[in-house]
């Protein structure tokens, strides 16, 4: 029997954390990179998922955007990063990972608003080999956290801060996204878990701390690493970050209106 309906996506990094630590054994969890979340969601081999913003956009007559929660942030990021041995200036070519829409689209965004025009390379995440072909390399998630751990020397850009510097918004990496014709009272079962998830996380220290000791241990980073990170990161889509994800769907990614489901 397909039990999609019974199935979470969520982003193969620490930045899901807080919503699917210890989740309820009622529900499965389908973890992937940003990008390949459209695709499970699309072809029903989940209910929901974290998926970039940009994919969203592209597939909002496919889509239905959940309210509450997102991946965002209110300034820097962390996890969103330019990397380059020179400024952003002088780079002739951005190595682009091909894991997330929303950053690679952001990034040019960003150094188009500058006035950069550096040419684009599709590349696999690797920094070491992005680096040896183009001037500078996005990396996203858990990579950029490593790689910035390691060489913090080679960070020209934090996405995050970047975008909120030039619009004055939070930046909202991802959505919570369903197909419009998902079952609608699984819809809010899932919708109320991950929300009461996030509560738990938002309100109580021993939960905050058990998510950060766990994270830790899968994750190798240290825990005050990851207590960082997750002050940088936000799971809350509140009123100021769905301006900031207005801004970006309509004037960068060209869509003049979107739907959000009622929950």
């Amino acid at each position: 029997m397909n039990r999609w309906h019974r199935i979470l996506g969520r982003v193969a990094f620490v930045n899901c954390d807080p919503l699917y630590h210890d989740l309820p054994p009622t529900w499965e969890v389908l973890p992937a990179p940003p990008s390949w979340l459209t695709g499970h969601v699309l072809r029903k081999d989940c209910l929901i998922a974290p998926i970039p913003t940009a994919d969203f956009a592209t597939h909002s007559e496919e889509l239905q955007l959940l309210p509450d929660i997102c991946i965002a942030s209110n300034g820097a990021v962390g996890s969103v990063l330019l990397f380059g041995n020179r400024d952003p200036s002088q780079m002739r070519d951005v190595a682009l990972p091909t894991d997330s829409s929303t950053s690679r689209k952001l990034c040019m965004w960003l150094l188009n608003e500058m006035g950069l025009t550096p040419r684009p390379v599709d590349m696999g995440p690797d920094l070491r080999l992005m680096l040896e072909r183009c001037d500078g390399a996005l990396l996203i998630g858990d990579r950029a956290l490593d790689e910035a751990a390691r060489h913090p020397e080679l960070v020209r850009m934090d996405l995050g801060q970047s975008w909120r510097d030039i619009t004055g918004h939070p930046m909202v990496f991802a959505v919570y996204a369903a197909r419009r014709d998902a079952p609608k009272e699984m819809l809010k079962e899932a919708h109320h878990i991950l929300v009461s998830q996030l509560e738990s996380f938002e309100k109580s220290d021993d939960v905050r701390n058990s998510v950060i000791h766990s994270t830790a241990i899968r994750s190798g980073f240290t825990e005050q690493r990851i207590s960082e990170y997750f002050d940088e990161v936000v799971n809350r889509l509140d009123d100021d970050g769905m301006k900031g994800l207005n801004h970006f769907l309509v004037e960068v990614c060209g869509l003049e209106s979107f739907q959000r489901i009622q929950i």
